[in-house]
């Protein structure tokens, strides 16, 4: 609706599939999942639930009656109450048993951790779509020498694929944190109002075992091996917190990627795609600005300051728990996640079509590269009879001037003519040119890239990757 405010990521940047994710919809779902997960698990461990109670929730798990809970939420104001009342108009002969023994954080907790859980496997398939086209590009343009930059000062030759293969890394650590953060995920399971199940001991008359074994069924029914060792009435916080932050992490690589481009387009050295209709400047026409690694840059500021929405909830919960949480939680996660989805489809979008310009590239080189290499100059001058006290004082003399030449008077690097007009060099200028081939100063570039895109795509190409990787469209 336009007359009401509609969150930007969900209505201009995250996909379609972590936005249905995070709906109404996918959480009241989840709820009546979970209440059917329940019952069944009681029924297993001897309560007297029946086969016709639990065909009749498994029946009406997506139909949700939701007029009928808005209503009864209106006069409850207890959204968990309400939906429960609602299942059980669609399910009367279940209704005595529905949420049996549990608190609201049953379903709200659980069903967190699961769409939490889900999230990061989108989030995981484009974090490897990601560094697959990254690494592709690396292996591609390996051999390319460039300028390298320290302080974003000219320094030593790198390659174009050398560099790219530090945003490779940086995609790769973050896979790494991504997978312990899921594979050590664990839902809240049923542990009471207190943590103590104190609801199911009753139910079970004293049995420990049997309200173990439920705490482990509902888990595992929710697709989780097992539930939190122990828990006040709701998982730690410090669940959140872990989970934003592989996010955060996510953030701070793409950011670093966007800000490489964006100062490398700036030097017209490499270009992210610009489609032909594409309008880069309301006033100036023949502008091409990085318009989508500033998006990338933008959203990832906005996610590394969203964990910390986390890290302070987790600090701030009061003993078995307090309601502080809930409304950040509301917007903070779903939030984290859109942006996170927002930033890999804008950071695949722009690695699939990176533009490069070898003579601009090359260009740069030279411009640089004669003083960069005065060192190899100075070795062949002595070879060929020079004195290299006297050649070194004589470069350092010619590069000074060459350098004022540059940047006092705007003219080009003539260092080479000037080295070539002294007779103490006992070098011509193409005995000189000889001594400036890029390839002689990129160290080993080449082997570094080769050997790291080996082990990149040896872990990317691993079988577990294969329905993750979703088609992206931006």
């Amino acid at each position: 609706m336009r007359e009401s405010y509609e969150s930007p990521l969900a209505g201009r940047y995250a996909g379609m599939e972590m936005k249905s994710l995070f709906s109404e919809d996918s959480k009241f779902k989840s709820w009546r999942r979970l209440w059917l997960g329940l019952a069944e698990a009681e029924k297993e461990l001897g309560l007297e639930i029946s086969d016709e109670q639990i065909e009749e929730l498994a029946q009406n798990l997506d139909n949700i009656n939701y007029e009928d809970a808005s209503e009864k939420e209106k006069i409850l104001r207890h959204d968990v109450m309400a939906h429960i009342y609602a299942y059980g108009m669609q399910c009367p002969k279940a209704r005595p048993i529905i949420h049996l023994g549990a608190t609201s954080c049953y379903v709200g907790d659980n069903t967190d951790i699961y769409i939490m859980s889900e999230a990061l496997k989108i989030v995981r398939g484009k974090v490897v779509a990601a560094a697959t086209k990254i690494m592709d590009f690396a292996n591609e343009h390996k051999a390319l020498p460039c300028l390298g930059f320290t302080h974003f000062q000219p320094a030593q030759l790198t390659t174009v694929g050398k560099r790219a293969t530090l945003w490779l890394q940086d995609l790769l650590t973050d896979l790494d944190d991504l997978e312990y953060v899921l594979s050590t995920l664990k839902p809240l399971g049923s542990k009471g109002t207190t943590g103590t199940q104190a609801s199911f001991c009753e139910l079970f008359e004293g049995d420990y075992s049997k309200a173990k074994e439920l705490d482990k069924l509902t888990a595992q029914k929710m697709g989780f091996k097992a539930p939190v060792d122990v828990s006040g009435q709701t998982y730690s916080r410090k669940h959140d917190s872990r989970v934003l932050n592989v996010l955060s992490g996510i953030a701070q690589s793409a950011s670093k990627f966007s800000n490489d481009m964006r100062l490398l387009q700036s030097l017209k050295e490499l270009e992210e795609p610009f489609e032909k209709s594409q309008v880069g400047s309301s006033a100036m026409a023949y502008k091409r600005n990085p318009m989508r690694c500033e998006r990338i840059a933008s959203l990832c500021r906005y996610l590394i300051v969203d964990a910390q929405n986390a890290a302070l909830t987790a600090s701030a919960q009061w003993l078995e728990r307090t309601l502080d949480d809930s409304a950040n939680k509301r917007i903070a996660i779903p939030e984290a996640f859109l942006a996170a989805d927002a930033i890999l489809n804008l950071y695949i979008n722009v690695a699939s079509g990176i533009v490069v310009y070898p003579r601009m590239i090359e260009r740069h080189i030279q411009e640089e590269l004669p003083f960069m290499a005065t060192e190899n100059i100075l070795m062949a001058a002595v070879k060929r009879g020079a004195d290299r006290q006297e050649v070194h004082e004589k470069i350092r003399a010619h590069s000074m001037l060459a350098a004022e030449n540059v940047k006092a008077k705007g003219g080009k690097n003539d260092l080479l003519e000037r080295l070539a007009a002294d007779p103490a060099f006992l070098m011509t200028q193409e005995d000189l040119s000889n001594e400036l081939q890029p390839s002689n100063f990129i160290g080993f570039a080449v082997e570094q890239t080769e050997s790291y895109v080996e082990v990149a795509r040896a872990r990317l190409e691993a079988e577990e990757y294969e329905d993750d990787v979703p088609p992206i469209n931006v």
